[in-house]
């Protein structure tokens, strides 16, 4: 048990900069309280005392701005960071070393009851401020929840989900977004990551792909005219000989 105290304490002082100290964390952060109290409330639940669980979860919510369903089940190392207004429901799980910031709900959207309503998150994922994820699907290990996205379809292992309903983007495994040099997952905080809305991605690749074209267009046209000159024909005046795509412009636009 006291190990588990330990672990709790220390996942917090690796990922909030914040924290200064091991005290600093047990009287003033809010997330640790919650998770503390969660427990004796999920064991009430489990072993029949509904409404007892339900008690101390509500003091829970009153003391630290945190709703979490006595029913629901919490892994080892979750840190909630700030994480006022956050509401976990009834059967959603919540798996080792997550991290979910303020006013995200892990949310139902079926009344039928004793049906699996909340979603699933693996192991390592980030939630970011104001996300909603709703429903009961998994988001795989090491996926990451963009700031205010609504999330209803499943999120694959090390991916990230962004914008109104969630756009998916898929692991870039290797690269920066995703780990480390030494091949270890990095944390990003509020799920942060360089490349983060698929919308610019493919804006970027539209722009890139008719600068090029346009770019192999004069190409041609210069070497008809060479051609054209050698056999003393005309070339059309319209020709495009000259590139005029501003293609640096319009990335800067989409925030390249």
């Amino acid at each position: 048990m006291f190990a588990r105290l330990r672990s709790d304490i220390q996942c917090i002082l690796e990922r909030d900069p914040a924290a200064r100290s091991t005290w600093e964390v047990i009287t003033c952060y809010p997330g640790l309280h919650a998770v503390w109290l969660h427990r004796p409330a999920h064991w009430c639940w489990t072993h029949g005392f509904k409404w007892l669980g339900r008690f101390i979860s509500h003091i829970a919510r009153f003391l630290t701005g945190i709703e979490i369903h006595p029913g629901a089940k919490l892994g080892e190392r979750v840190f909630f960071d700030h994480a006022m207004g956050v509401v976990v429901g009834e059967t959603a799980e919540i798996g080792d070393g997550c991290t979910i910031y303020q006013g995200v709900t892990l949310g139902g959207t079926s009344l039928y009851k004793g049906a699996k309503r909340h979603p699933t998150l693996g192991k390592n994922v980030v939630v970011s401020a104001g996300a909603k994820v709703l429903g009961g699907f998994e988001v795989g290990d090491g996926a990451k929840i963009g700031s205010n996205a609504v999330v209803i379809k499943p999120v694959p292992a090390g991916a990230t989900a962004v914008g109104i309903p969630a756009r998916i983007i898929p692991s870039k495994t290797g690269e920066s977004a995703d780990v480390t040099e030494d091949a270890k997952p990095k944390f990003q905080a509020y799920g942060i990551t360089q490349e983060d809305d698929p919308l610019s991605q493919a804006m970027r690749s539209l722009i890139d792909n008719a600068a090029g074209q346009e770019h192999q267009i004069a190409l041609l046209w210069q070497a008809i005219e060479k051609l054209a000159l050698a056999q003393k024909d005309c070339v059309p005046a319209d020709a495009a000989k000259t590139e005029c795509f501003e293609a640096e412009k319009l990335n800067q636009l989409v925030g390249k």
